[in-house]
C-alpha cells in the first residue's frame, strides 16, 4: 500500500472497496473453472443469464471504483506535493522543477508545418554551392499536349483531395500515457532507494534499539535520438500546396511510431531506449493454463504485492484481446459483453490499450502514471540541405527530422509482462 493511501483515508477506503469487488469477481470466475461453466457457480443464484448479468454488474462496479481511486490518487498526490513544497519553502529551498528539467509556459504550440516553414533551416536555406538567383524568363516556345501525343488540351480532372495512407500501426498509443517532462542534459539522473532495513520494534526500558539501514544509489537514463530524413524535390513546396500538410502529418508520425514501439520493446543497447519489456526487475507472469484475464489479474497482484503500485494501463495486441472479448460461458453466453455492444475496453477496472507495439506473445502493464517518465531533451528538429549525395545537381532537398528523449522506469516492480500469449 502506497504512502498516499495510508495517509489519505478516503483513498484507503476506495482502494479497499475496489480490491473487495475484484476479489469477488475473481472468486466467481474461479468457481466457474477454465470452461466458465456457470452451473458450478454457487455464490450467485439463478440461471446462466442471471449469473452473467451479475458478472457484468460487478465489472461495472469495478470500473466505477477504479475511476474513483484514480481521482483520489490525483488529489492525494497533489496534497503530498503541496505539503512537500511548503516544507521546502520553510527550509528556504528553491522551489521549482527537478534539476535537469525545464518547464515551458502556456504558450500555444505552432503546428509542425508552421514551425518548419518559419524555421531558419527553410528561411535561410540557399544551398551549399554558392550564390543562387531566380530568373523569370518568358516562355515563347510552342508546346502541345494531348492524349496520344497529338495537339490539343486534355480535360481537367481534379483529384478529390483525399490521400489514402498505407495501412500501418497508428501512433502514438504508448507515449500518450507516459508523463512527459523536459531536460536540459544528455543524461537524466535520479536517486533510488536500494536499501531499506526496517528494524523498528517494541523496546523495553534500558535495552538497545534495533538498528535500521537506508541507502541510496544513483541511477541514470541516457538521452537517445530517433531520426529520419525525407528526400523531396525543389518544386514540391513551391508547386503543390497540399504537400505541406502531407509532410506535416507523416514526418512527425514516422518518429512517433518508432518512439511508441521503443517505449515497450526497446532493448536499451545504444542507440535504443529501454522499453518496459526489457527493464530489469519487472514482474513476469506466465500464461500457462490460465485464461488471459486470470493471468493479467495475477500480474496485477504482483505489481501490488512487490511494487506497492496500482496498474494504470494494459497494452495488448488486438489479436490477443480478441480471445478475451469472445470469452463465453460453457453454455455459450458472452462474458465480456453482448456482441451487439462495444464491450468494455477495461480489464479488472484498468484501461486496455490495443496496439501492435508489444511483442506478439506478451501483454505489458504497469503504473505508468506514477512510475514512468519521458524526458524530452529536444522536440522535433528539422533541417534542410541539398548537400546529401548528388542532390544538388538533381534539384533535390533532404528534409531531416529527429527527436531526443530519455525514458525512465523509476520503480521496475511497478510493471509486469504476461508471457506465453
Amino acid at each position: 500500500m502506497t504512502a498516499e493511501i495510508v495517509e489519505f483515508p478516503a483513498l484507503r477506503d476506495a482502494q479497499g472497496k475496489l480490491d473487495a469487488r475484484r476479489k469477488s469477481l475473481a472468486d466467481i470466475l474461479t468457481e466457474a473453472g477454465p470452461d466458465y461453466d456457470m452451473s458450478k457457480v454457487k455464490s450467485i443464484a439463478g440461471d446462466t443469464a442471471a449469473k452473467v448479468a451479475e458478472i457484468g454488474k460487478l465489472n461495472a462496479e469495478i470500473d466505477d471504483c477504479k475511476k474513483k481511486v484514480d481521482e483520489l490518487l490525483v488529489v492525494a498526490r497533489a496534497a503530498a506535493e503541496a505539503k512537500q513544497h511548503e516544507e521546502h519553502t520553510e527550509r528556504g529551498s528553491e522551489p521549482g522543477s527537478m534539476p535537469g528539467r525545464e518547464t515551458k509556459g502556456g504558450q500555444q504550440r505552432k503546428s509542425f508545418a508552421d514551425l518548419l516553414m518559419d524555421s531558419v533551416a527553410v528561411k535561410e536555406f540557399r544551398g551549399s554551392a554558392g550564390p543562387s538567383a531566380t530568373l523569370d524568363i518568358e516562355l515563347k516556345t510552342l508546346f502541345e499536349t494531348g492524349a496520344g501525343g497529338g495537339a490539343g488540351w486534355d480535360p481537367f480532372d481534379p483529384r478529390t483531395g483525399r490521400i489514402e495512407y498505407m495501412a500501418t500501426r497508428p501512433a502514438p498509443h504508448v507515449v500518450n500515457v507516459i508523463p512527459q517532462t523536459t531536460t536540459g542534459f544528455s543524461t537524466v539522473k535520479y536517486m533510488e532507494e536500494t536499501t531499506l532495513t526496517n528494524a523498528a520494534a517494541e523496546a523495553t526500558e534500558g535495552n538497545a534499539y534495533g538498528e535500521s539501514a537506508l541507502a541510496l544509489t544513483e541511477k541514470s537514463s541516457e538521452v537517445r535520438k530517433i531520426a529520419t530524413f525525407l528526400p523531396v524535390t525543389d518544386e514540391v513546396f513551391e508547386d503543390e500546396a497540399r504537400a505541406r500538410s502531407y509532410v506535416e502529418n507523416r514526418l512527425p508520425f514516422l518518429l512517433q511510431q518508432r518512439l511508441d514501439s521503443q517505449c515497450l520493446v526497446g532493448n536499451g543497447t545504444a542507440p535504443n531506449l529501454r522499453g518496459t519489456e526489457n527493464v530489469s526487475g519487472i514482474n513476469t507472469q506466465a500464461l500457462g493454463a490460465d485464461p488471459i484475464p486470470d493471468a493479467i489479474y495475477k500480474a496485477m497482484r504482483q505489481i501490488r504485492d512487490t511494487g506497492f503500485a496500482e496498474p494504470s494501463h494494459v497494452f495488448i495486441r488486438p489479436s490477443k484481446w480478441e480471445s478475451v472479448r469472445l470469452l463465453r460461458t460453457a453454455d455459450g453466453m458472452y462474458i465480456w459483453g453482448n456482441p451487439s455492444e462495444a464491450g468494455p475496453e477495461r480489464i479488472w477496472g484498468v484501461p486496455v490499450i490495443q496496439t501492435t507495439a508489444p511483442t506478439a506473445t506478451k501483454a505489458v502493464l504497469g503504473d505508468y502514471t506514477n512510475f514512468s517518465e519521458l524526458a524530452v531533451r529536444r522536440g522535433v528538429d528539422v533541417q534542410v540541405s541539398n548537400s546529401h549525395s548528388s542532390y544538388f545537381v538533381e534539384g533535390k532537398l533532404a528534409l531531416r527530422a529527429d527527436v531526443r528523449v530519455a525514458l525512465i522506469h523509476y520503480r521496475p516492480s511497478a510493471f509486469a509482462v504476461v508471457t506465453g500469449l
